[in-house]
């Protein structure tokens, strides 16, 4: 399916050895494919897309240092970057948050048959952060999802003081850190850096990297509606 030896020169172009797990990520692109035939999981099927859009771009949060211990991936659909990160990373701790069944299944399924040991949540983040997954994690990711002032509010309650989260975002990071740098210090959290990165293909790749200092108050997370209706300001 993928070009092995093609994805590993790609990786190694970041400093990146994937020798480790380059047939893990291999067995991964085949499951993906073939399982999408069924369930609507990806767009991007093509061999070199799954290299680029979705592996290297996994691969370059899971390098970096704050990606230890338990691992929450939010919305984390048919497993990136979470699985890409615990295949990279065996030793995380790793939960995939997805409140979709069919795609709850198809991660069950993928990480039965590439022998990852992870954790299922079937929640909604801001309802996972009501129960007891909150703050609890190490470190929390979400690619996409929602924009930036939202997705603070469903990840950083999740995250225990002295963790992180870093949100995967493309072209729009600046524009989205500005308007929400004020619910970001709401939640309990400050702004680190933005890590700028371009995938192989030249697509623009922000790692917006948020520290979390202090507990979140308890009257966050809201309700889902109200987050999407009346985002933090």
């Amino acid at each position: 399916m993928i070009d092995k030896q093609r994805l590993i020169q790609k990786a190694q172009a970041y400093g990146l050895d994937i020798a480790h797990c380059i047939d893990g990520l291999a067995a991964y692109a085949e499951i993906l494919v073939d399982y999408n035939n069924k369930v609507n999981l990806t767009a991007i099927t093509d061999p070199e897309g799954i290299e680029d859009k979705h592996f290297i771009d996994s691969l370059l949060f899971a390098c970096q240092p704050e990606v230890q211990g338990k691992f929450v991936d939010v919305g984390t659909g048919a497993g990136f970057p979470g699985v890409v990160a615990k295949l990279y990373k065996p030793e995380l701790q790793l939960t995939l948050m997805e409140p979709t069944g069919k795609r709850v299944d198809f991660l069950k399924y993928l990480c039965a048959q590439l022998g990852i040991d992870a954790e299922f949540a079937k929640e909604r983040a801001e309802e996972a952060a009501r129960k007891g997954w909150r703050e609890q994690f190490d470190i929390a990711s979400a690619r996409g999802v929602a924009r930036l002032n939202m997705l603070s509010e469903y990840c950083l309650p999740l995250v225990k003081e002295g963790g992180y989260f870093i949100a995967m975002k493309a072209a729009t990071a600046a524009e989205e850190l500005q308007e929400a740098k004020p619910a970001i210090q709401k939640l309990g959290g400050s702004f680190v850096e933005n890590r700028k990165l371009a995938l192989p293909q030249g697509d623009e790749r922000n790692l917006l990297v948020v520290k979390k200092i202090s507990q979140t108050p308890p009257l966050y997370p809201r309700n889902g509606g109200k987050i999407a209706k009346a985002p933090l300001k």
